[in-house]
């Protein structure tokens, strides 16, 4: 469902992403790394926010190079950037309706899928609350809701949980597991723990590329008595890639 080969993005004279090859199919798919290191910067391209300026990227076989396969896509992802904007007078309910109709849901369908979608993340009782009176875990909420409410085949997410109390962060990687049975869902995070009981996979990124690919199981396993950096064996494990992947590097 995601596929690039050779990505490279660069903003002045930093090379942000740097022949970055990626091949994803449906699955819950993690994202880590430290400050700086891509992450968001993916993203947005898969997200079509942002061109890139190498290589080739794919997204439900269309390719991004293209106009109008790049109009195609954005009206099929889900995407949930780290901030989002709004009207000021919009509800939860209006601001879901309008990226709705943005992604050109049937006018028909718009109420019930709106609903739909709010319900999936536990706010229908409070769809018609304006925005700004939402806490910042309710609107993080609002957000989620906006990117699934087209049933994306694709759903991309910059730091999801941030804002979301232990109980919201449960329930939140329950519903991208059952999203992930048919779409391909790539989370990018700081939070290990997410990735641990959310993805089936996890790659981190250091200095715009994918310098680890392995499972939770396999990280928590490298964290095992560990002395690097971390509160649990799989925190420990990140580290660990992290660190051995910064020494080979260097070489």
């Amino acid at each position: 469902m995601i596929r690039t080969t050779d990505l490279g993005v660069t903003f002045g004279r930093t090379d942000v992403l740097r022949g970055l090859d990626l091949n994803l199919a449906a699955g819950v798919h993690g994202l880590l790394g430290p400050n700086g290191a891509g992450k968001t910067t993916l993203i947005r391209v898969l997200a079509t926010t942002l061109r890139h300026d190498r290589g080739a990227v794919e997204v439900l076989g269309r390719s991004l190079a293209r106009a109008k396969d790049t109009r195609w896509v954005r009206e099929r992802v889900g995407y949930l950037p780290q901030s989002f904007g709004y009207q000021a007078g919009f509800t939860a309910r209006d601001y879901v309706a309008y990226l709705a109709w943005l992604k050109k849901v049937p006018s028909r369908d718009i109420p019930p899928a709106v609903d739909r979608a709010l319900e999936r993340v536990d706010l229908l009782a409070q769809a018609d609350r304006k925005l700004r009176r939402l806490s910042g875990g309710m609107s993080r909420r609002v957000g989620l809701a906006q990117a699934i409410v087209n049933d994306p085949l694709v759903l991309l997410l910059d730091e999801p949980t941030a804002g979301l109390d232990p109980e919201q962060r449960v329930a939140f990687r329950e519903l991208l597991r059952e999203i992930g049975v048919d779409a391909c869902v790539v989370v990018s995070t700081h939070l290990v723990e997410d990735v641990a009981y959310a993805c089936g996979d996890v790659r981190i990124m250091s200095e715009g590329r994918i310098v680890s690919e392995s499972t939770p199981q396999e990280l928590a396993a490298l964290g095992e008595g560990s002395d690097h950096l971390g509160d649990s064996v799989i925190e420990r494990g990140y580290t660990s890639a992290l660190t051995s992947a910064r020494s080979r590097s260097a070489r």
